[in-house]
């Protein structure tokens, strides 16, 4: 950095008349650590470190942004495969529709050429088959609002006990099915969330603008082209036919790369994070393809995946778990890699006298509360996902050891101890990759520490001359 030095240097820096590099060594005093880990992420810019350390860090990372646009060319897809429409869950042709009408009809006049009830409610059958003849239930008169059948419309019964209710004036999404009977051609699949879902991206937008800025606005590019990549490159290289692991880890570096360089700036301090990240994103790709093998997780256990590989049953369903595995926690270690390397970089702000053993202990402080809060988070998150599912074990009354042992479950117990497994390694790797590369580091440019107007190690840098308040008072009588 530049001559000027802040006061939280000063104070640090004058507490010793004798500057001893692997003095600190030792564990750091809880000053050093409750600076370091009083951070955000909205540092300022890192000092600036020696060409000689620039080119170490860019002789590594290079070759890897090379290989990671090599691997978008080749793995590109150029748009996901055509297939014939099975009519089956998401796979079936949508359009938009409007609520013209909704009037109130007797459900058994609707429901006249059903199947008659058996009157036995002791099943869920025969409870819905009672149900569906007795009550009121809503006839709705349904308009298509686009595609080739715009101004169409059809009837739509909707049971007193349905989980959609429909309204006047509702937007919704219809199915249709052009092998079936006319009159039976299109059904309303869902509602129409646009509205809602639009407006809450916007406040979401602007909320990160006014808090974040700058970092903020850059914050949302990022994510606009993450998200980018994973519509336009991973998924249709997966169902092109490409491996989903080698897909998962060449969309996931470019995602890595350009989220961790638009959001923290081209720094060597970013570089750190980006190779604490790589290297945790390694050791979880090679733990979850371990895993996955070992307790025979086929990655196919729903109705969706079901529908995924009918479709397309080339592609390895097992290695698609994988690349959600590396998929899904390269978010959190992005924040876990960038929160360290900015502590360290912090810490030896303050106290540029701190070895590579001192930076590490009082670094790895502060990574120890973030591992104990990252892994909650995320244990927790996989399981507010699964809620529903564990409330069908619990309802079954299934034990704990029957429930962990069916693959849908087994499934998400990998995933998520594969990826707090990654989250805690990340922790030790990228700090000390920072206390490494932070401790060598020695510029010897003017206004850099250690050299000339900067914030020296010894009588060069003027550290001596403000040693100590009580030197300084002497002088001044």
């Amino acid at each position: 950095m530049g001559p000027h030095r802040s006061c939280d240097d000063r104070s640090v820096t004058s507490e010793q008349q004798t500057p001893e590099p692997d003095r600190h060594d030792g564990p750091a005093t809880h000053g050093d650590a409750g600076h370091g880990h009083g951070h955000t992420h909205s540092h300022g810019p890192a000092a600036p470190v020696s060409r000689h350390l620039r080119r170490v860090i860019a002789a590594v990372l290079i070759p890897f942004a090379t290989a990671v646009v090599v691997g978008l060319v080749v793995l590109w897809p150029g748009g996901a495969p055509e297939h014939e429409r099975t009519g089956v869950g998401f796979d079936r042709q949508t359009y938009q529709g409007k609520v013209v009408s909704v009037e109130k009809v007797d459900c058994q006049d609707v429901n006249a050429a059903q199947v008659p009830p058996t009157g036995d409610t002791s099943t869920p059958q025969g409870r819905e088959a009672v149900n569906a003849q007795q009550g009121e239930c809503e006839k709705a008169t349904i308009e298509v609002t686009s595609g080739p059948d715009k101004g169409r419309t059809f009837t739509e019964i909707v049971q007193p006990d349905a989980p959609r209710q429909l309204d006047e004036g509702q937007g919704v999404v219809v199915a249709y099915a052009p092998d079936a009977p006319r009159d039976l051609q299109y059904s309303v699949t869902d509602v129409n969330r646009k509205v809602p879902l639009a407006v809450l991206a916007l406040i979401f937008a602007v909320a990160v603008v006014l808090v974040g800025r700058m970092r903020g606005v850059m914050a949302l590019i990022s994510l606009a082209v993450s998200f980018l990549l994973l519509t336009f490159f991973i998924l249709p290289a997966i169902l092109q036919g490409s491996n989903p692991l080698v897909v998962a880890v060449v969309g996931s570096s470019a995602i890595m790369l350009i989220a961790l360089y638009m959001c923290h700036g081209l720094s060597a301090r970013t570089s750190v994070a980006v190779l604490g990240t790589l290297i945790s994103l390694l050791l979880i790709g090679l733990l979850g393809s371990f895993f996955i093998s070992w307790a025979s997780l086929s990655g196919n256990t729903d109705d969706n995946t079901g529908l995924i590989h009918g479709l397309y049953p080339d592609i390895d369903m097992s290695g698609l778990l994988l690349a959600g595995i590396i998929i899904g926690s390269l978010g959190v270690l992005d924040d876990v890699t960038v929160t360290q390397t900015s502590a360290v970089w912090e810490l030896h702000q303050a106290d540029p006298r701190l070895g590579p053993r001192g930076l590490y202990r009082a670094g790895i402080r502060i990574g120890r509360d973030h591992i104990a809060s990252v892994v909650n988070t995320l244990v927790l998150a996989y399981a507010g996902a699964a809620l529903p599912l564990l409330l069908l074990f619990s309802i079954a009354q299934s034990s704990v050891g029957t429930v962990a042992n069916s693959e849908l479950v087994a499934e998400e117990i990998v995933r998520t101890l594969v990826g707090s497994i990654g989250l805690v390694a990340s922790v030790p790797v990228t700090t000390a990759l920072a206390a490494l590369v932070v401790s060598a580091d020695r510029p010897g440019g003017p206004g850099a520490p250690g050299g000339p107007g900067g914030l020296g190690r010894g009588r060069a840098g003027g550290l001596e001359k403000r040693s100590s308040r009580g030197g300084r008072r002497r002088r001044a009588k």
